[in-house]
């Protein structure tokens, strides 16, 4: 027997969000169903309510930065308990049989993962996001929330975070390490934050200088605009590894030229358009160029133990969704960059 949960939903492409209920499945023997607290607001999700990467599926819940509280467990459910603080991240299910599930790396998943919203289960039944009241996930991809995090700010971290801390790890941005974050909005800012943490040298490549004061903020040592010529010049052959968070195109070229011997660029925005270069510009500094999903569940759950060790979490704006039109507003200041650094829908008030 499915549950009726309150809902904020798109109808069709480029639809308002509306209030309205959809159903929820029962609680199956692995499956922990959470009362949603806080539901991030993802620039993925303007994206695909709006059909600009033509995979849409309408009516639309989106939501993939999940906060909440357990309020049932299914019989054979181990790892959760009444009552605990846990969340939701960006796929809700693998196929747990390919080489990338088996070595934890859910997202990158043969049969594709699927995602907590605007996809389909492997049984073919529409998969409805956090911006409900309740949610129904498989207690593999549902996380533990680490004591001595604001839940609020934590929500971002399921999908910002998590997307900017997996390419700093594993292209070894630490001690000793020279890394330029290129962007600082909802993911850029976490990069900056999770990089110094770790022990790098961050600089920040904006293509403005009005977020200056935030990245020195943060621990940034620098931060210089790309607008000037002179920064390219000032940094030809300084990073160990660039992290581009930006979704806009841009000079690969000119990028690969202010990377060391060996180092890397890594692209975890998503240009509209594709992107190119001059081979040249990674053959005579062996340097190497890259992309980067979101980390799989491991990974996940240590990057949240990271940030309550470390003390960090989204900068945001919440918003009370008694009002729909200010989550629509925020829709649109997304999309203008209007936002510092994150927005997150108290999901209590759907």
């Amino acid at each position: 027997m499915t549950t009726s949960v309150s809902a904020l939903i798109v109808n069709s492409a480029n639809a308002p969000l509306i209030r309205g209920t959809i159903e929820r499945r029962t609680v199956g023997p692995k499956d922990v169903r959470l009362s949603i607290s806080y539901s991030g607001i993802c620039h993925s999700d303007v994206h695909q309510a709006r059909s600009e990467w033509g995979n849409d599926i309408f009516p639309m819940v989106p939501g993939h930065e999940i906060i909440g509280e357990v309020v049932e467990v299914g019989t054979e459910v181990d790892k959760f308990k009444v009552g605990q603080t846990v969340g939701v991240g960006v796929f809700v299910d693998s196929c747990r049989e390919c080489d990338a599930c088996k070595a934890d790396q859910e997202s990158y998943c043969e049969r594709g993962p699927v995602g907590a919203y605007n996809d389909r289960s492997y049984e073919g039944d529409v998969q409805f996001g956090g911006y409900s009241g309740e949610i129904v996930v498989d207690q593999h991809f549902v996380l533990h929330i680490p004591e001595g995090l604001n839940l609020a700010e934590a929500a971002p971290l399921l999908c910002a975070g998590i997307t900017v801390y997996s390419p700093l790890r594993h292209w070894g941005a630490g001690k000793g390490k020279k890394v330029a974050i290129l962007g600082m909005g909802g993911l850029g800012h976490l990069a900056v934050k999770f990089a110094v943490a770790m022990g790098a040298e961050v600089t920040v490549l904006g293509h403005s200088l009005k977020k200056k004061d935030d990245a020195l903020a943060f621990g940034a040592v620098d931060y210089r605009s790309t607008n000037d010529p002179e920064t390219f010049k000032d940094f030809a052959k300084k990073f160990d590894f660039i992290l581009n968070t930006t979704s806009a195109d841009v000079d690969v070229d000119a990028l690969l030229n202010m990377i060391k011997l060996d180092g890397s660029l890594v692209f975890v925005g998503l240009p509209e358009k594709s992107q190119s270069l001059n081979i040249f510009s990674l053959t005579l500094g062996r340097r190497s160029m890259a992309g980067s999903s979101v980390g799989g569940q491991r990974e996940i759950q240590e990057m949240l133990e990271f940030a309550a060790e470390h003390q960090i979490g989204a900068n945001i704006e919440l918003l009370d969704a008694t009002d729909v039109d200010s989550i629509n507003t925020a829709w649109n200041r997304v999309v203008s960059s209007d936002v510092r650094y994150r927005f997150v829908i108290d999901a209590k008030t759907i």
